[in-house]
């Protein structure tokens, strides 16, 4: 019995719907005119769209079983510390930094404006450095590594990433006067958003969401983040708003002459649990132990993936330049051609 008690609560768990059984329990509705109840509610909206999608895809004939395996493998996988870890983390954070915020916020639609440019700082921080610091890359490129966009992939990351992105973000927001209560709610709407984006062609064939697609960071624009093409790498490191990608200039819109690939570049086996997750991990330490001097095997662990001490570096930053760089070689030949006399040109 035990084990069937076990398995249920892990089930609800996953479905995100214990407030809503508690809710029909009880009959006190009243609840959803509440903040909690609300978020209660809204709790089962991401793993009803994942069994939706998986539903469309067998509907249709796409339902392939490598495109879900690993990202619930590494659910269950996580499932045991992950959320004691970052809860934690988060809870430590708070207490060591709240001291030091320069003003207080309050519950209010300003400071929600206010605190939710803060949380994608910190976000767009935490993000930055998981692609750039080869290290946090290990921690990050689980969550990079399926080669299918769909709803699972939310699930799929390293152990150790959240409690890492949580300090990061849950300092920024302290430090800069979100409020706990304000920050909590901020994270259960980023959290959503940011298990929506992963949305695959099965329920949104087109992720643009029409003039939202301007405004806000959508399925689409996800899609060109989870991109190994060297057009789109290293963009798009926001959640929902854009405004730190755009300053920062790593904003990109999908381009409809370069369909998405997904994936990361190296060679992997996508359906692999160990080179999924600790695939990186690997690698990394085989670098340390091959590169030559203490100087090097530590700038192998801080420098970006792809950085080599011999100087030919293959990193995310010199590949997308270079295409580019030769992009625009392209197009300044073809406007050239398209000067010269067709008579000329025979």
């Amino acid at each position: 019995m035990d084990i069937w008690h076990t398995l249920y609560d892990e089930a609800v768990g996953f479905l995100g719907i214990g407030s809503v059984i508690n809710l029909v329990k009880t009959g006190n509705y009243s609840t959803l005119l509440t903040l909690d109840g609300i978020l209660g509610a809204i709790g089962p909206l991401v793993p009803l769209l994942l069994i939706i999608e998986i539903i469309r895809a067998l509907y249709y004939r796409r339902f392939q079983i490598a495109a879900y395996k690993i990202p619930f493998l590494i659910y269950i996988f996580n499932r045991v510390g992950s959320r004691f870890v970052s809860i934690a983390a988060i809870a430590y954070c708070i207490g060591l930094f709240g001291k030091h915020a320069i003003f207080k916020s309050s519950f209010a639609w300003y400071w929600l404006i206010y605190g939710y440019i803060v949380w994608e700082l910190g976000h767009f921080f935490y993000h930055y450095l998981a692609h750039k610091i080869r290290l946090f890359w290990c921690l990050h490129s689980t969550h990079h590594a399926p080669e299918n966009m769909n709803l699972s992939v939310t699930y799929a990351h390293f152990i150790l990433e959240a409690p890492y992105a949580d300090v990061i973000r849950t300092t920024t927001c302290i430090l800069l006067g979100v409020s706990p209560p304000l920050l909590f709610f901020i994270m259960f709407i980023d959290g959503t958003w940011g298990a929506f984006i992963h949305v695959g062609e099965n329920i949104l064939k087109d992720g643009r969401l029409g003039l939202m697609n301007r405004f806000i960071l959508t399925p689409s624009h996800h899609r060109v983040h989870h991109a190994r093409n060297p057009a789109y790498m290293d963009t798009n490191f926001c959640n929902l708003l854009n405004i730190w990608d755009r300053l920062f200039r790593t904003f990109s819109y999908e381009r409809q002459d370069i369909p998405v690939e997904f994936g990361i570049t190296r060679q992997i086996n996508s359906n692999n649990f160990f080179d999924v997750y600790f695939g990186e991990i690997f690698l990394l330490v085989k670098d340390i132990v091959k590169a030559p001097g203490i100087k090097n095997k530590f700038l192998y662990a801080i420098m970006p993936p792809g950085w080599n001490h011999t100087g030919n570096h293959k990193t995310a930053k010199s590949i997308r330049k270079s295409f580019l760089d030769q992009e625009a070689t392209n197009q300044r030949q073809n406007q050239l051609t398209d000067k010269i006399p067709a008579e000329l040109l025979d």
